[in-house]
């Protein structure tokens, strides 16, 4: 009968123990990482990877066209806004997030 008590008496304390632990260090509970947030910074490193070479090839065509006077400077400026806005979209966002406080 005292083995089943002293059992149970150290199965709540350590019980309290873990409990206390957990609650002075929350930091260790929440350090796991979002699998969205992974999902979607993986995404953007696979779009950015396949998107370099895509946006120099189209640097170097919208050049020689411009350079054969075949193109409007209409899609050039287009063309180099797009890559702006595509390698810039983490700075974007966080901007954006940090205008409205989010």
């Amino acid at each position: 009968m005292t083995r089943r008590i002293t059992t149970a008496m150290t199965r709540s304390a350590m019980a309290v123990l873990a409990f206390s632990l957990a609650c002075c260090v929350p930091e260790l509970a929440l350090a796991q990482a979002s699998p969205f947030l992974t999902g979607a910074t993986a995404l953007q490193t696979n779009i950015l990877t396949w998107l370099t070479p895509v946006a120099i090839i189209l640097v170097m065509v919208l050049g020689a066209m411009a350079m054969a006077n075949r193109i409007s400077w209409g899609w050039c400026i287009a063309a180099i806004l797009g890559i702006a806005i595509s390698f810039g979209a983490t700075q974007i966002v966080t901007w954006v997030r940090g205008m409205f406080g989010v």
